[in-house]
């Protein structure tokens, strides 16, 4: 093992992942646990979350805090250009005599994906976004606006498709239950929430335990196991997000005015092969689906290792 310590926080939309690696990237410990954003869950609890995971991996590790070079710090809705203090003082007390890299999320997944901190990062999980990076520096996002004012083409907006549809189908034919419960899809929606027509949707979003944000989300693995059984409505879903994601990614190709990028993706939705995955990589004309070489809290701890190199070379 390599003497040289480096850690990567990763905190997403649905979970926090915390990973300790060696100076050759060869993970020593790591954990998941349960969401971070601090727009969700409030920046005192996100704080005290963040930290105790920390605490937790290192212990995992049997490792010291003064053992810790550098750590690379990517937290979904507190991006490193709005929030950087925020990052800092949340590791520091627990990390003291380490060198902090605070980093939007899409950054480290960027990093962990290439495997270096240039080139076109697609997302599409709970939210989306485009977020590049040119030889030169210059960065740019596209998207990430949050579920309330965008992200489309993610597991939200998939899964809102679907609802807004069924909703729609509902009102369009009086009472609908028949029309809208005897359709495949939203029949099978309908079962998988528990619920026997579309009124009830109104109490399964707004009285489960989990945010209603999180709970439309999960139904786009529905969408995609539907839409592989050949099911049309869920196939047109699919299609919608697709176009929504690529044109998305050209127009920060275009912004960046950086043709022949290497584009990655990262994200739920886009991590392994489906028809979604393989449709946007087909419209962005890639011969397969990009495939990342790390996942974004190796891509945190990658970025914290290439940073801490860079100031002690300096």
């Amino acid at each position: 093992m390599n003497d040289q310590l480096f850690m990567g926080i990763d905190g997403g939309g649905t979970s926090l992942r915390i990973a300790i690696t060696d100076g050759d990237t060869q993970v020593i410990n790591s954990l998941k646990t349960t969401a971070s954003n601090p727009n969700l869950v409030g920046h005192d609890q996100a704080q005290k979350h963040i930290r105790a995971a920390i605490e937790d991996c290192m212990r995992g590790a049997e490792v010291s805090p003064h053992s810790i070079q550098s750590a690379g710090i990517g937290i979904a809705g507190a991006s490193a250009k709005h929030s950087r203090d925020w990052l800092i003082a949340t590791v520091e007390p627990v990390l003291p005599d380490s060198l902090l890299v605070a980093a939007s999320d899409l950054e480290i997944a960027l990093v962990g994906a290439l495997a270096k901190r240039y080139g076109v990062l697609l997302l599409a999980g709970t939210g989306s976004a485009a977020f590049g990076i040119s030889p030169a520096g210059r960065r740019l996002q596209i998207g990430g606006w949050g579920y309330l004012l965008g992200d489309p083409g993610s597991s939200y907006w998939i899964g809102r498709q679907v609802l807004k549809q069924m909703i729609d189908c509902h009102d369009r034919v009086g009472q609908g239950v028949e029309t809208s419960t005897n359709d495949a899809l939203f029949k099978h929606v309908l079962q998988t929430l528990g619920i026997s027509r579309p009124r009830l949707i109104v109490d399964w979003l707004y009285r489960g335990q989990s945010p209603p944000a999180t709970r439309i989300a999960e139904l786009a693995r529905i969408i995609l196991n539907l839409a592989e059984d050949g099911n049309w409505r869920a196939i047109n879903i699919l299609q919608g997000a697709a176009i929504q994601l690529v044109r998305q990614t050209r127009l920060l190709i275009q912004r960046l005015d950086y043709p022949g990028a290497e584009i990655a993706f990262a994200g739920g939705l886009l991590d392994d092969d489906n028809l979604l995955s393989e449709d946007v990589a087909r419209r962005l004309g890639l011969a397969e689906r990009p495939v990342a070489k790390h996942p974004p809290v190796i891509g945190a701890a990658l970025l914290a290792k290439m940073e801490w190199k860079r100031v002690t070379a300096a």
